[in-house]
């Protein structure tokens, strides 16, 4: 007697032919987009909460939490790996000489070259981190020095114009970001959402390095809960949300 096989060539799986899509090539470690996001946060809650007496207590934490990242990001940049090193970002803004002399020796009609202006945009981009970075120094070395009233209100004059400078950057950074998307038709913002950029090829950072990421989310955490606790009125205003309101407005009729 004769069993049929069940698994006849009829019957048998077969394969998907529709292409998976590419995840793309990984360019960005993971500590390096946490170090942006983090910092990027940090700078925001400290520049909102600069000018109201009643949030100071938050303003300070998150000063000294982007001093704290700074120093992982400089030290992860002479330590870290090749991508991440902060010799090759500088190394990046040595082309725009060259590109200055390409863009003279080519005259006006270089101005309106796709490819030039993708590069001229590339060297602005690295040459406003730079600055950005630079500019974090003596932001966050005046605040420390005001609070610790090391100086007069030249102090805080200084510490606020370097934030205002700091805004300018960030500003200009994400306008240069949303310029160069549209003109490459490419979201230059994505590889520093999850550290990828489209197209073939072998991944540039081969290892995330998601634990250190994840360990740098924990210290800042675990920093902002320390702080909460050692403020007499936590970080915020005491009495809530309404008195910090209530106390701005009263300070603004005065």
């Amino acid at each position: 007697m004769q069993t049929s096989n069940p698994y006849t060539p009829s019957s048998a799986p077969v394969a998907s032919t529709t292409p998976r899509p590419a995840l793309g090539r990984r360019i960005v470690d993971a500590p390096t987009r946490t170090f942006h996001a983090l910092f990027a946060l940090c700078f925001a809650g400290a520049y909102l909460s600069g000018d109201s007496e009643a949030w100071r207590a938050l303003h300070v934490a998150l000063g000294y939490a982007m001093a704290g990242l700074l120093v992982f990001r400089v030290a992860y940049g002479v330590l870290g790996p090749r991508q991440a090193r902060l010799g090759v970002m500088a190394r990046k803004t040595v082309g725009v000489a060259a590109w200055w002399r390409d863009l003279r020796a080519t005259g006006a009609s270089a101005l309106t070259s796709k490819s030039t202006a993708l590069r001229g945009g590339n060297l602005a981009l690295a040459l406003g981190i730079v600055a950005m970075l630079a500019l974090a120094v003596p932001l966050l070395i005046s605040g420390w020095a005001f609070y610790e009233d090391l100086g007069g209100e030249w102090l805080a004059d200084i510490h606020e114009l370097m934030g205002h400078l700091m805004l300018a950057g960030v500003l200009a950074h994400l306008g240069l970001l949303l310029g160069l998307s549209v003109l490459a038709r490419r979201n230059r913002v994505l590889p520093m959402w999850n550290g990828r950029t489209p197209g073939p090829g072998p991944d540039l950072v081969p290892a995330d390095r998601r634990r250190l990421a994840a360990l740098m989310v924990a210290a800042l955490v675990a920093w902002l809960a320390w702080s909460w606790q050692q403020a007499p009125d936590g970080l915020g205003p005491a009495g809530g949300w309404q008195a910090a309101f209530q106390h701005d407005g009263h300070d603004d009729d005065n």
